[in-house]
């Protein structure tokens, strides 16, 4: 089974981006929001901010507790 890199939204602060890749890599998240803390003010903020962006937009969404049953439950 191949791993795919999905926001996790369960654990989220923002969008589940940073959660995501510590999920992806076996982490915790509080690694990864550190790193990204450490690279929007060594970069100035807007570099990291934009990274951060596209990486929301580009990430699908991790859908494992949302899926929806393929029947009906009726009395």
């Amino acid at each position: 089974m191949k791993k795919k890199l999905k926001r996790d939204e369960e654990q989220a602060i923002v969008a589940g981006v940073l959660a995501g890749m510590a999920n992806y890599f076996h982490q915790d998240p509080a690694l990864f929001r550190v790193a990204a803390i450490a690279l929007l003010v060594l970069t100035g903020i807007f570099p990291g901010l934009l990274l951060y962006l596209g990486a929301w937009l580009v990430m699908p969404k991790h859908t494992v507790g949302n899926q929806q049953a393929d029947y009906d439950v009726s009395e």
